[in-house]
């Protein structure tokens, strides 16, 4: 409900979001008529995701779910495809393996 609400006050249309701890991968509405496409891990960590307003989330026509850092989706604005991607980076108490 936050993430919605903060899009319709300062007119976002596409927001990229990390840490989300949701399990698994799929698509789903939230408030105000706004879509999120993510993808977790069954640990719930991590976790990516790309939030759509109404208009936009109607016209994805690709959702490419690469892992739980990772993933991406097509869109058509104006007539011209779009590639939104959201990565999230191994952060503090992570291996320098899984950082490199």
């Amino acid at each position: 409900m936050e993430i919605a609400d903060a899009m319709e006050r300062r007119k976002i249309n596409i927001l990229c979001v990390q840490e989300t701890k949701w399990k698994g991968e799929s698509a789903r509405k939230i408030v105000g008529g706004f879509k999120i496409f993510y993808k977790g891990n069954e640990a719930t960590r991590n976790g990516v995701g790309i939030v759509l307003d109404k208009e936009l989330a109607q016209s994805v026509v690709k959702v490419q779910r690469v892992s739980d850092r990772l993933k991406w989706i097509k869109i058509v604005v104006n007539m011209e495809q779009v590639t939104v991607v959201s990565a999230d980076a191994p952060q503090a108490g992570c291996t320098q393996d899984k950082k490199d």
